[in-house]
């Protein structure tokens, strides 16, 4: 299955006396580049979150957010930490000494303070369970999100290949009435400017020549390259990188067959292909 390396998932986990929430967004990159943005009690679980994830996708910028927000239960006494509200005391009055017309903390201000208004601390393993279970949820959302939007990635590769090959198919039968018409013109040419020139030498000139523009290589390796990538995004492994290498060699093809031409057809076929190509590049810059 082909998969593009942009997604979005957001989740959301009740838990006996918290929320669990998570947000996992990924857009294209080289390589697998991972950022967190971890609630300030989860960050101790930065590496298990990064070895799952890692152990799920191979490309891609991805962002994952996770945040705990914490509840106390209906039948739990509030708890405040007085120490803590005695530390936000002095430092409030130290701060109005060299900002006397600021406004003082208020209540509201300190029980929103972190840590101020105190809840039942979650046992670390289950925590962790809780996010691993969340998160192998998320990043199934996720990779579905990125396979629906790979299948359109992939149609749209294939539909391109197809407009290649038929140009492929359109060119293959004008070589060679192009080349022996090619070959009359330049031969009269010849004779007419050089009438004492040896007619064998000249015979072995316009054989030399043919071979050089003979393009029937490079639309058979045209023909190779565009198989393989059939070949590859019919394949389950990430294809991005062996995709974008082909469509170079597709591109080097297209080139040669324009260096070669010696008609307008030819060159016309050269500047679609390299158009083809690259559409078919910037669409496979997405794909994982």
């Amino acid at each position: 299955m082909t998969f593009s390396m942009t997604g979005f998932a957001a989740l959301e986990q009740p838990l006996d006396s918290a929320t669990l929430l998570l947000e996992l967004r990924a857009v294209n990159s080289r390589y697998l580049d991972l950022h967190f943005k971890l609630d300030e009690n989860l960050r101790s679980f930065e590496p298990a979150v990064r070895e799952l994830i890692s152990s799920h996708l191979s490309r891609g910028k991805v962002e994952c957010k996770i945040n705990l927000v914490q509840r106390a239960k209906s039948n739990q006494a509030l708890q405040l930490d007085e120490g803590l509200m005695q530390q936000l005391a002095v430092i409030g009055a130290q701060a109005q000494q060299h900002f006397p017309q600021s406004r003082a903390l208020s209540v509201a201000d300190i029980l929103r303070w972190p840590g101020v208004v105190q809840t039942e601390v979650l046992g670390q393993e289950t925590l962790l369970e809780d996010i691993k279970n969340l998160l192998n949820q998320g990043l199934k959302d996720l990779n579905a999100s990125r396979a629906r939007e790979g299948e359109k990635l992939k149609a749209l590769v294939l539909d391109r290949l197809s407009q290649i090959e038929a140009l492929v198919e359109q060119v293959k039968p004008l070589l060679p009435a192009l080349s022996k018409e090619y070959q009359a013109k330049l031969e009269a040419k010849l004779q007419e400017n050089l009438k004492n020139v040896d007619p064998e030498r000249v015979a072995q000139e316009l054989v030399l020549f043919a071979q050089r523009i003979d393009v029937d290589e490079e639309l058979s390796r045209l023909t190779a390259h565009i198989s393989e990538v059939k070949r590859i995004l019919a394949s389950d492994a990430p294809a991005g990188k062996r995709l974008d290498f082909l469509m170079q060699e597709l591109n080097r093809e297209a080139n040669t067959l324009g260096s070669k031409s010696v008609s307008i057809q030819t060159t016309q076929v050269s500047m679609e292909l390299k158009v083809l190509i690259e559409q078919m590049r910037e669409q496979i810059q997405n794909i994982e």
